[in-house]
């Protein structure tokens, strides 16, 4: 006979205040990324496929509060108004799981934890398949001392066996609601710091599963802070530029802001360097600021013979006053000659000056057309660029 999978439902606990955090609002219904706090928490356990059900426990006087912040789902039971302490509120949102039946497992889970994983889930889940109580923690890693009631501190105390305990705590609901009438009957419930201490109070087997960092509870303004730039999801553009330049009399080339020995220039209004002015195309392109043509027009003599290392700096900083970072920059020279591969180190090293990057975020290549084109013919040296850049990051 086929055993049947235990059902397991989520209890939310978003009765608290949250005055720590600041903000006016309750914490569960401040917004974080354009999404309020309680609706990122409920999306992760709603739309979880192990989870049959989600209970939230609200306070009294939240009910339009939540009814604004929270879309309506078939997972999603009524909400319930919690008690005056967080250990109260659980008690109200079990005994609504029970009555409602049908439901072995539950996973309580603090409002405020709006990073939860589904692995997470997952592994408190299955800990509850060998245990009856289950929670996710993370062991300390700093180190630990005591510390006065002036801020003096003490002795050191020792992290072996010392973790800090995270939600969702996972139980058998029955077995929970059981230790937590007992303790109720018997004790204050607000003085438990949380539902692991009461089922170990009270008998239940607690096992501890691997927590996750990312899984950090919102409480102080910092805390959302955190929260904003992990879910700031970078503008990233890319731009690309092309430029083209004929050889004409001379015994040398510049090539990305390096000198090289040749038989032949460059032709052109400025030092005609192919390469720069590719990539200050693709940075301008990358910002949709135009092209070089346009800052620096080809009929203005003051750029005649004019360093093309201007031409690049300028774009450079006109997309860095927009907001924008230079992730990294890429250049291929195309020509039969001169060999451009002794000078790729020190051109990648000129351009990384140029633009404050570092090295290893500029590539510069060569390639040839195989005697193919105007390139072919060795009539000019044509370069093609790309950059990338990311905004909305600090």
């Amino acid at each position: 006979m086929t055993k049947t999978a235990p059902r397991t439902a989520a209890l939310i606990v978003a009765a608290g205040r949250g005055t720590r955090a600041g903000g006016g609002l309750p914490k569960q219904y401040r917004q974080i990324g354009g999404r309020p706090v309680l609706a990122r928490t409920l999306t992760a356990f709603v739309s979880h496929p192990r989870i049959e059900r989600v209970q939230v426990v609200i306070h009294s006087d939240d009910r339009a509060l939540y009814d604004a912040h929270v879309q309506t789902d078939a997972k999603l039971l009524s909400p319930v108004n919690g008690g005056d302490s967080r250990a109260e509120s659980v008690l109200e949102g079990l005994r609504a799981l029970t009555e409602q039946g049908g439901i072995d497992n539950v996973l309580i889970h603090d409002a405020a934890r709006p990073f939860v994983s589904n692995d997470m889930i997952d592994r408190v889940v299955d800990a509850l398949g060998h245990a009856e109580g289950a929670l996710a923690m993370l062991p300390a890693v700093d180190a630990m001392r005591h510390v006065d009631a002036k801020g003096r501190i003490g002795s050191d105390v020792s992290r072996a066996g010392i973790c800090r305990a995270q939600t969702p705590q996972g139980f058998h609901l029955t077995r929970l609601l059981d230790a937590f009438m007992e303790a109720q009957g018997k004790e204050a419930l607000a003085d438990y710091p949380d539902d692991a201490a009461i089922a170990f109070a009270y008998g239940l087997d607690v096992v501890a599963v691997h927590g996750e960092a990312a899984n950090f509870k919102l409480t102080m303004p910092e805390d959302f802070a955190m929260a904003e730039r992990l879910l700031t999801v970078p503008d990233v553009r890319h731009g690309q530029g092309f430029d083209v330049h004929a050889f004409c009399e001379g015994n040398y080339v510049i090539l990305c802001g390096i000198s090289v020995p040749h038989d032949k220039a460059l032709s052109g209004h400025s030092d005609a360097d192919v390469g720069l002015h590719a990539l200050t195309d693709a940075i301008l392109g990358g910002a949709a600021m135009g092209d070089i043509g346009q800052h620096f027009p080809p009929s203005d003599p003051q750029w005649k013979g004019a360093d093309s290392a201007q031409f690049l700096s300028h774009a450079v900083a006109l997309v860095r006053e927009a907001g924008f970072t230079l992730s990294n920059l890429d250049v291929t020279l195309m020509c039969e000659r001169p060999k451009i591969g002794p000078h790729t180190l020190a051109m990648r090293g000129r351009i990384a000056e140029i633009c404050a990057l570092d090295v290893a975020r500029v590539s510069v290549k060569a390639t040839t057309t195989e005697r193919l084109g105007f390139c072919g013919r060795e009539e000019g040296i044509a370069a093609l660029a790309s950059a990338c850049l990311i905004g909305g990051v600090a």
